[in-house]
């Protein structure tokens, strides 16, 4: 089943693209590429809830387009996780975890308490996955990082 925006982007959207960008440093979150739109690298920012109204620092991530349309469709932030998330992706999930527990969602706070977290998304004993070990596996979002 193809995944859908839920929602219209915010009438600030290209405003709140720009900073999140600008933080990320014009770099790939996931594989660390710059902004290189020449040679397929082209910086964008993707809604990991695929609610573009919600523009939390924590659904926002800086993804070259490569990385966006490899996790696009992959990401289901609701999905309990047997696996270890990727480093880069801890942060993000991490706050999307304290956002449905009704904690902070603030960075700082965040980070300060990232394993704990990161514990209210791991698939339990009676978790029973439709998907196939593969779909979870692609579900860990291993980017590799780039050549430069």
């Amino acid at each position: 089943m193809k995944r859908k925006s839920k929602s219209s982007y915010p009438t600030d959207w290209l405003k709140i693209a720009r900073r999140v960008k600008d933080e990320a440093g014009w770099k790939c979150t996931c594989c660390g590429h710059p902004h290189d739109p020449e040679n397929g690298y082209c910086l964008t920012v993707h809604h990991l809830d695929l609610n573009p109204q919600n523009c939390e620092w924590w659904n926002i991530p800086a993804l070259c387009q490569r990385c966006h349309l490899s996790i696009q469709g992959h990401v289901i932030m609701e999905r309990p996780w047997m696996f270890e998330h990727s480093e880069w992706f801890k942060p993000y999930v991490a706050g999307y975890y304290a956002h449905i527990q009704g904690l902070p969602t603030d960075h700082e706070y965040v980070m300060k308490n990232l394993n704990r977290l990161l514990e209210f998304g791991r698939a339990n004993q009676s978790f029973q996955p439709t998907e196939t070990a593969a779909e979870l596996y692609v579900g860990r979002l291993h980017c590799q990082p780039t050549e430069r």
